[in-house]
């Protein structure tokens, strides 16, 4: 990323946005973030990304900043299992006519279907397959298609369209955290 594109997205974050309860301005937030780049040119460079990220963290990947707030290596979870989730969001919205989409408790997905130990490298190969098929769904969609909608449980109404650009601000969003993260963590000594 450019610098003046790290200015815009630090610009459109706004961290106290509940996803949630602010629904509105959560959506906002991440479309923000992702300004006027090509949603599928972000999902596409995202992984490389967070590879660097990783490395750079090397033996501060699972140092959390402070108490309660992610470190690196669950971000990179949080990325995974939100990719895992639009997996199954895009297809149903595409092949079923206004199907549901049920939310999910983000915190518990990392807490409970991660290890501590699980390897981040894995983690990235899973990321990339997902990214490639979703890339490939999009890239072979119509624009008829990609308005058709499915009914968010916590949202609303959303298209493919808006749910694949929001999952791409999405990446750019926890990718910014990710590097708050670290450098958050890399002033602070290392602990046994």
């Amino acid at each position: 990323m450019t610098d003046p594109e790290a200015i815009e997205v630090e610009a459109a974050l706004d961290l106290r946005v509940d996803p949630v309860a602010e629904a509105e301005g959560y959506r906002h937030m991440l479309l923000g973030v992702l300004g006027d780049r090509d949603p599928a040119h972000t999902q596409a460079d995202l992984a490389d990304q967070l590879e660097e990220v990783v490395k750079e963290a090397g033996p501060r990947l699972r140092t959390r900043p402070i108490p309660g707030e992610w470190s690196v290596m669950e971000v990179l979870a949080h990325i995974l299992d939100a990719e895992i989730v639009l997996a199954g969001r895009y297809r149903w919205i595409l092949a079923q006519d206004e199907p549901p989409l049920i939310g999910y408790d983000q915190d518990l997905w990392v807490e409970r279907l991660h290890d501590p130990g699980e390897d981040p490298a894995e983690m990235l190969a899973m990321l990339r397959v997902l990214k490639r098929s979703h890339l490939a769904l999009w890239a072979r969609t119509s624009p008829s298609d990609r308005a058709r909608v499915g009914i968010h449980s916590e949202r609303g109404p959303e298209s493919f369209d808006l749910s694949f650009r929001l999952m791409s601000g999405h990446g750019l969003f926890h990718l910014g955290q990710m590097r708050r993260t670290l450098a958050q963590v890399a002033r602070s000594p290392l602990s046994d």
